[in-house]
């Protein structure tokens, strides 16, 4: 594709800031912004209903309510005997009343029946005698008893005693949980007692990452100032972690018609962008996203590393004619449509339906671009700021998400004067211990980290408390990594 005219400079690069300071936004900020923007996105998108089975992990896009009474009868909470009235009581001579068996007949007055824990009790029960509370002996001579035994009981009977009454717990209609809740296993548990065989859930982000830059290698070993991409490899899984649907890795050469191609054909909820975004001969995200029509939310972040991340909403993708009914009044485009997102697109529609681009009864595609830095410490420090909260949100978590954990950290950290700072840590006996590789373009530190210490301007005296960004996969124990901890 060629561009009819060249990409505008943006109102975020250098060249247009001659003379002023870079207006970047604090990094509380930048994440609260993300976040909003993954709530906004998420609004017009649908749930889908997911078997039980399928659910772990996920978040309830609707509240959870209860399909039916819990208990949805009157149970016993105890083996023992079902009994009604005062006693003595006379023993039903038939088989005891199990789990899963409806009572044949109505408890009589004066008469007792076997009974298992959770079955349902007879009609006209008074109390559940406990088997270890109670003692039976042969019929007396009496007549009436004639043949049937009698039953004692050892302790005082209260009426209602071991019974689980109906709607207990919950009645039909009750909320169990609001939406937002994380699916846990006894989420799953309670939603099977409650009577779902499926949960709704949102739609998995889709994600699309642009790996820019002609410096770049795929494999074998660096040379004549070629590197190997670091990033292609790591961001997929990390994204995969965080809930995403990674549509593709793309490798993208410094070419700003080739990033405007990619980044408007794109069918992905979230397009993630790797370098291009400060004021070099070949950054070319900002004019990219000038000449999209896109919004920038953020543009720099006071964070090192990473400050000139940026979050961009792209303009709605336009409404395409159905393959049936084209419309020849339209525009001829300006370049062939794209083929490569089709199939991804079309995974989303029922089986029966024909892949095909949404119809104008459907809201508008809310996308986003998040660019993040080229350097691979600083590209993770912007998947954290901006990415994280934005798919957190796309995925329906509670807009009052919990606040990281707050850990003392172990050694003196330096700081930024004016920025925060994200440093990889390791937690070792109550404490986070700050490892020495965290420079931008360094990626030991993270790879023994199981964190990031947010790190106010400033910097941290030891034993401060900071705010402790998880990783998205399990810890790792032992000692602390003998890459050498603390800072030079």
């Amino acid at each position: 594709m060629t561009l009819k005219e060249p990409l505008p400079v943006a109102p975020g690069t250098a060249d247009a800031r001659a003379g002023q300071p870079h207006r970047a936004t604090a990094w509380p900020e930048a994440r609260a912004a993300a976040a909003r923007a993954g709530a906004s996105a998420r609004a017009g998108r649908a749930p889908l209903g997911v078997p039980l089975g399928q659910a772990l992990g996920q978040v309830l896009a609707e509240p959870l309510l209860a399909l039916t009474d819990l208990p949805p009868f009157d149970t016993s909470a105890m083996d023992g005997w079902a009994v009604a009235g005062p006693g003595p009581w006379a023993v039903r001579a038939e088989d005891a009343v199990l789990a899963g068996q409806a009572p044949e007949a109505e408890a009589a007055d004066g008469e007792a029946v076997r009974i298992a824990t959770g079955a349902r009790v007879p009609a006209g029960t008074t109390a559940v005698v406990r088997a270890e509370h109670a003692r039976t002996e042969p019929a007396p001579a009496d007549p009436a008893r004639a043949g049937r035994a009698v039953l004692h009981a050892l302790r005082e009977v209260v009426p209602g005693q071991d019974i689980r009454p109906r709607g207990q717990e919950c009645r039909t209609g009750d909320e169990l949980l609001p939406a937002g809740t994380v699916v846990t296993p006894a989420v799953l548990g309670l939603a099977a007692a409650a009577g779902y065989d499926e949960l709704p859930v949102p739609p998995r982000p889709r994600v699309e990452i642009l790996v820019l830059g002609d410096e770049l290698l795929t494999t074998g070993l660096p040379h004549d100032g070629l590197i190997r991409d670091a990033l292609g490899p790591m961001l997929g899984p990390w994204l995969a972690a965080l809930g995403a649907d990674v549509l593709a890795t793309r490798r993208i050469g410094d070419e700003a018609e080739e990033l405007y191609a990619a980044v408007t054909d794109s069918a992905a909820d979230l397009v993630l962008t790797t370098g291009g975004t400060a004021a070099g001969p070949v950054d070319h995200v900002h004019g990219v996203l000038d000449k999209a029509g896109a919004t920038l939310l953020v543009d720099g972040v006071k964070v090192r590393p990473g400050h000139p991340m940026l979050l961009a909403r792209l303009a709605p993708e336009p409404t395409r004619p159905e393959p049936t009914r084209p419309e020849p009044t339209r525009p001829e485009p300006t370049r062939p449509e794209p083929t490569r997102a089709e199939p991804a697109r079309s995974e989303s529609l029922p089986a029966e339906s024909t892949p095909s681009a949404p119809t104008r009864a459907e809201p508008p595609h809310v996308r986003h671009l998040v660019g993040l830095p080229g350097n691979p410490l600083a590209a993770v420090s912007g998947l954290l700021t901006l990415a994280q909260p934005l798919l957190a949100a796309l995925n329906g978590a509670a807009a009052a998400a919990p606040a990281p954990p707050r850990v003392p950290v172990r050694d003196e950290v330096p700081g930024h004067p004016y920025d925060t700072r994200l440093v990889p840590v390791v937690r070792r006996g109550g404490r986070a211990v700050p490892l020495r590789y965290n420079g931008p373009a360094m990626l030991r530190g993270i790879a023994a980290a199981d964190g990031l210490a947010v790190v106010p301007p400033g910097g941290a005296r030891p034993g401060q408390e900071l705010d402790v960004l998880d990783l998205p996969w399990p810890a790792a124990e032992g000692a602390v990594p003998a890459q050498g901890a603390c800072f030079t």
